[in-house]
């Protein structure tokens, strides 16, 4: 018989790729029969639901992932990141073939960015390998894109989930481009979601109307609130209270955008957990997303106490 470890309670769950991103700092961004040059290359752990995990962790929450690695170098990177960084590591499921996955990304002078994923066997989970009994007793679950398969098995957990537990759901273009009948379960069950501009247009097919319009649309599922992110623009978020704001971004000194939009989702859900209303929890995660962006990966993901210390000084 399983027994749940209380021990191991995470308040807050991710369930997405886990991949090696193995970033290359170039001049310029090369596009078809182009050439550019690297200047510098760093590896570092990241998937989005991992980046969005572990920057709720730096905060202060507890948190667990359900991913699937291999038995290599890149699948012991991945596991090393997530327990140095206080993430519980008790839902991973270990394969003993294929390789780990990884995301290729060129981030430019700029800060901008292409990437190209070869995911391994991410794309290898089954239901039959999830510790359900894990999933019970938190209070978000949240779900992130896979390429392939395991978008299905997202779908199986959905039933599985508690009927409180809020889910959060920020489907990055891969899912987009599924198009709304794909994703109706996830929508169905989904609280919060957590979209940018682009994904938002492409999933209604239109670059005309205004967001607000199109948000509105996403009302005709279960979804409570929708936060649609605009990079440098900022936020816009509404949920069924009727409540509507637009925050502004915060100035910085932009190094790298790879995962600014996953440090902007562990703001918003650490403060939505925490209990602040739409508006701050927008900023909180404008704040923490201008951070990250300051470094590589995730070696500038603020603290609890740097967060503190922020929160305290817009009082």
């Amino acid at each position: 018989m399983e027994i749940f470890d209380d021990d191991l309670n995470a308040e807050i769950i991710g369930f997405g790729a886990l991949n090696v991103d193995k970033l290359y700092s170039v001049e310029n961004i090369a596009g078809a029969d182009e050439e550019s040059f690297i200047k510098s290359t760093v590896n570092t752990p990241g998937g989005s639901a991992a980046n969005t995990i572990i920057g709720l962790a730096k905060l202060g929450k507890t948190t667990s992932i359900i991913g699937k690695i291999a038995e290599d170098d890149d699948g012991d990177l991945i596991e090393y990141n997530l327990a140095v960084n206080g993430v519980f590591t008790n839902n991973l499921i270990y394969s003993d073939k294929g390789i780990t996955g990884k995301c290729l990304g060129f981030v430019d002078e700029k800060g901008d960015r292409c990437l190209y994923v070869d995911p391994g066997v991410n794309d290898d989970i089954v239901i039959g390998e999830i510790n359900t009994l894990n999933i019970m007793r938190c209070k978000i679950m949240h779900y992130t894109s896979f390429v392939g398969d395991s978008f299905n098995t997202q779908i199986e957990l959905l039933d599985k989930l508690n009927k409180d537990t809020i889910l959060s759901f920020d489907p990055g273009m891969l899912y987009v481009k599924k198009g709304l009948d794909e994703l109706k379960p996830i929508l169905d069950r989904c609280d919060i979601l957590l979209i940018n501009e682009s994904e938002l247009r492409l999933l209604f097919d239109d670059n005309e109307s205004e967001i607000k319009d199109l948000a509105n649309k996403l009302f005709d599922y279960d979804i409570t609130t929708v936060v649609i992110k605009k990079g440098s623009d900022g936020v816009f978020a509404l949920n069924s209270d009727d409540e509507c704001c637009e925050v502004k971004s915060f100035k910085c000194d932009v190094v790298d955008t790879t995962g600014a939009g996953d440090s902007f989702n562990s703001g918003f859900l650490f403060a939505f957990l925490s209990g602040y209303g739409l508006e701050k929890s927008c900023e909180i995660g404008n704040w923490t997303a201008s951070k990250s962006i300051e470094g590589f990966g995730m070696e500038k993901f603020p603290s609890f106490g740097e967060l503190k210390e922020f929160i305290n000084n817009q009082k």
